[in-house]
């Protein structure tokens, strides 16, 4: 079997695109001439890759394999140009981050600060995006690092480091709870509350506790936006069950307090990257120094809570 790579990258971007069409405008190629190759690729594979389906392309099994296999000679090709550049003694190469919205306060800021200073020539791209979907795009070689709140992760996921963090009440300083040293999940249900969408990390392990007691709390607001449930908070108008994260700021600036649940609620924070992938020097230099930082945010995590 002799398949030409330009073949293979084009079949990738196809499965990226879903369609023919929005591939061909992508790779500024005729969409006769890509469908022409792609059904060459299947010739010599044997077997077709994507089904063609009325609402788009559908990867066949045999596809998802091929795919598979695209991704470690796209990545592969990139740790070596990587390489070649650091025996050429110049620090170069690309860093494609997937985070969560909360994150991007201060602690995502802090790990391309010490990036940018360890390696200022990395290009450096951070997209936000759900944790779930975060952890996907890696797998499907679609970004290079996640770093998220994932609940659940497969074999295709490798975790670089992962902390556990409490969930707490986040309230203004003049609210009822905020002279509590800690709080039971009971007292906060009390209180109004702005609850997170499922869209948001932590609705996986609140939203059963929530349903449960539906019939007797009072929810001034549901929404998938972290900014504006911590913004409601400072207002005073509600509690949000957060974790510090996302709140670091408003916590030095004592325009939130942060109250512990008395019965610890837990989250972990991972960086993950796609499995079996031997990380260029670009990635593995990002995975080290977020990875280090993470390490940090847990050892003060944990110092607060020794704290009388």
């Amino acid at each position: 079997m002799h398949i030409h790579s330009r073949s293979l990258l084009n079949f990738e971007e196809i499965r990226k695109a879903g369609s023919i069409r929005e591939a061909a405008r992508r790779l500024h190629l005729s969409s006769s001439a890509l469908n022409r190759q792609l059904l060459e690729l299947e010739s010599e594979i044997g077997r077709p890759l994507f089904e063609r389906l009325p609402g788009g392309l559908k990867v066949t099994p045999e596809g998802k394999v091929l795919s598979q296999h695209v991704i470690t000679l796209i990545q592969d090709a990139q740790r070596m140009e990587g390489e070649l550049g650091a025996l050429r003694g110049v620090s170069q190469g690309a860093v494609d981050v997937l985070t969560v919205e909360s994150l991007t306060s201060d602690f995502i800021p802090q790990i391309l600060q010490g990036m940018k200073s360890a390696h200022p020539g990395i290009d450096l791209t951070v997209r936000t995006t759900t944790s779930s979907d975060a952890v996907k795009q890696v797998t499907q070689g679609l970004s290079d690092i996640a770093i998220c709140f994932a609940r659940h992760t497969g074999p295709d996921v490798h975790p670089v480091s992962v902390a556990r963090f409490e969930l707490g009440a986040a309230v203004a300083p003049f609210h009822d709870l905020a002279s509590y040293r800690n709080v039971s999940l009971e007292e906060c249900l009390t209180h109004p509350l702005v609850l997170p969408t499922e869209e948001i990390s932590i609705f996986e392990e609140i939203g059963p506790l929530i349903s449960a007691r539906e019939s007797s709390i009072e929810v001034f607001l549901r929404t998938d936006s972290f900014e504006l449930m911590r913004k409601l908070a400072i207002q005073g108008k509600c509690v949000a069950l957060v974790n510090r994260f996302g709140i670091e700021n408003e916590l030095l600036e004592k325009k939130l307090v942060f109250v512990p649940l008395s019965v610890p609620l837990s989250f972990k924070l991972g960086i993950y990257t796609r499995s079996h992938r031997v990380l260029p020097h670009a990635v593995d230099a990002f995975a080290l120094i977020a990875a280090a930082e993470l390490t940090r945010r847990r050892e003060l995590d944990l110092d607060d809570r020794r704290r009388p």
